[in-house]
């Protein structure tokens, strides 16, 4: 790859800077620049990132080097330096931001506007920015992408793969998927984990119709995203996600806040077919919200499907009760009645859990490891 260094005004960088909501596209230097390319990310940086990085020009500190692609028609697009660029270009063209700026003789701060910092520092857009244009195939910078730290932002895995397979499809997807207020979080928000602008909601979507369509490679999402990538549209993706989330709508209802997170599209994927009962289910939901055994709550829907205890962590004997119960059997087993060690033996609920056990003194005995793992869920 061929780079070249350039020097870019930052009065030249904010001329014409623009942000176009509905198609995602960011242009700035007077159109000439693309900001936001296919592969790149949503603003990310936080008010004090923002801040950093006015403060930075304000003292004449340097920044970090931006990288730009040279398109061969007069235009270039980030490749490196998207953050840095909003927050200056959003600074200087749009009213209401303001930014804390450090006070020497207080040793306090100020917050200080676009029309406060021109007129305090007016030599502030005629910094200069360190810029590489670089010049080189479609391969060579999707590489180069990947390894670029940006600015403190370590790049996540899936923004790393929207740079490797970027295309109209994905560009569909990401619309649905991972850009503020877009229909994925105004719709089902409330079940995704995650922020959409760092690209969580798009990876699960993508992982969860990996595995309906019977991916099981170890990096499912990256053989998912190569398969679809040539795709018109992103149609079939959320025709699929409307599908799990009216499936879940329709047998676990009322919504709790704990179903946020939790792995609706692989219960989907399993379960769609099974014939179940929206109102016994909200009873069974019920009664083990309110087990004080159940340990991890947000399981319990995995648990009503897949029926494994194990999910919802149920309350062991403390360390305490365990001593207790040795003693009161004199260290020995009590099915196989041998002596061990209080470290060789295992605290055990006579009852089960499933049955009606709770996680009482007089429900609990010591056990062998060998005499606990036989008994398993026996009385």
């Amino acid at each position: 790859m061929k780079i070249t260094p350039v020097k870019l005004k930052l009065s030249d960088l904010v001329k014409g800077y623009l942000e176009d909501e509905s198609t995602n596209r960011v242009v700035a230097w007077d159109g000439k620049l693309e900001v936001r390319p296919e592969y790149q990310r949503e603003f990310v940086y936080n008010d004090q990132k923002r801040d950093a990085v006015i403060n930075s020009v304000l003292n004449k500190f340097p920044l970090n080097s931006l990288y730009f692609v040279d398109r061969k028609d007069g235009t270039y697009e980030v490749l490196d330096g998207q953050q840095r660029i909003i927050s200056i270009c959003r600074f200087v063209t749009m009213t209401g931001i303001a930014v804390q700026i450090p006070d020497s003789a207080t040793g306090g701060t100020n917050r200080m506007n676009w029309p406060h910092v021109k007129k305090f520092y007016p030599g502030f857009l005629d910094y200069e920015l360190d810029v590489y244009v670089c010049d080189g195939t479609e391969k060579e910078k999707l590489e180069w992408f990947q390894v670029i730290n940006i600015a403190g932002e370590v790049l996540e895995k899936q923004e790393i793969l929207n740079a490797i397979y970027h295309s109209a499809w994905l560009t569909d997807a990401k619309s649905c998927f991972s850009m503020r207020n877009c229909p994925a979080y105004r719709h089902y928000g409330k079940y995704f984990a995650g922020d959409c602008i760092r690209q969580k909601y798009l990876e699960t979507a993508f992982r969860w119709k990996a595995d309906d369509e019977g991916i099981d490679a170890a990096e499912a999402v990256a053989t998912y995203m190569q398969k679809h990538s040539e795709d018109a549209s992103a149609d079939e993706l959320w025709r699929y996600i409307e599908r799990v989330f009216g499936w879940v709508s329709d047998t676990f209802d009322p919504y709790d806040k704990l179903m946020k997170g939790v792995e609706w599209g692989l219960l989907y994927n399993k379960h769609k077919h099974d014939r179940l009962d929206p109102v016994a289910i909200g009873e069974q939901v019920k009664t083990l919200m309110a087990d004080e055994e159940v340990q991890r709550k947000k399981n319990i829907y995995e648990f009503i499907l897949e029926g494994d205890e194990r999910v919802l962590n149920l309350r062991q004997f403390s360390e305490s009760e365990r001593r207790t119960m040795y003693a009161r059997q004199d260290g020995k087993c009590n099915i196989c009645h041998h002596e061990f060690e209080f470290e060789q033996m295992h605290g055990d609920h006579i009852v089960p859990w499933s049955r009606g056990g709770k996680t009482t003194l007089d429900n609990g005995q010591m056990l062998c490891r060998d005499c606990n793992f036989e008994k398993g869920a026996k009385e």
